[in-house]
């Protein structure tokens, strides 16, 4: 690979040089990830906001792959692109609360205005709870083969957040 397409790589796989900062590097990635989750939503497109995942899970798997491969360690903690990918996996089963009750997508005041910012911000804290914690199979899916392991872990993370969050929309 080129040294300039490598850096771009590994840029990007460190969340756009967020991963390098020396103290909670997937902390700052998933506070991208709220931005991430953020630009799918605002469109209003449950197509969008799909296909934004899905990308984002697949070039999360090659690019995090890749940057393994160059920096010559598995999962390194500069890679945070894998806890940008996945956060919006959090909010799904709230985004399908609020299309079902309102038969339209959700704005973004929805997940950020004064009555509501204190669950987003209890799925992030959730979130970065399983992230480190990685209950199983959190933890035995970072045995996974070049990317998948790296983004695989993030996801099923974000699985399990999603899960806890849906007793708590349904109280709503």
């Amino acid at each position: 690979m080129d040294k300039g397409v490598t850096v771009f790589v590994v840029w990007i796989a460190q969340g756009f040089g967020l991963g390098r900062i020396p103290v909670a590097p997937g902390t700052f990635g998933s506070l991208l990830g709220v931005l991430w989750f953020a630009a799918l939503i605002a469109p209003g497109s449950l197509w969008f906001y799909i296909l934004g995942v899905a990308l984002g899970f697949g070039l999360s798997v090659w690019l995090c792959g890749a940057a393994e491969r160059i920096v010559g360690r598995d999962d390194p903690p500069s890679v945070v692109l894998d806890e940008i990918t996945a956060m919006p996996v959090c909010f799904l089963p709230w985004l399908i609360h609020y299309l079902h009750q309102h038969q339209a997508m959700p704005s973004l005041s929805e997940f950020f205005s004064g009555r509501t910012w204190y669950f987003t911000a209890a799925v992030f804290v959730l979130f970065r709870a399983f992230d480190i914690v990685k209950p199983w199979p959190v933890r035995q899916s970072q045995k996974l083969p070049r990317g998948w392991g790296v983004t695989v872990d993030d996801f099923l993370a974000a699985a399990y957040v999603a899960a806890i969050t849906i007793p708590f929309l349904l109280a709503k």
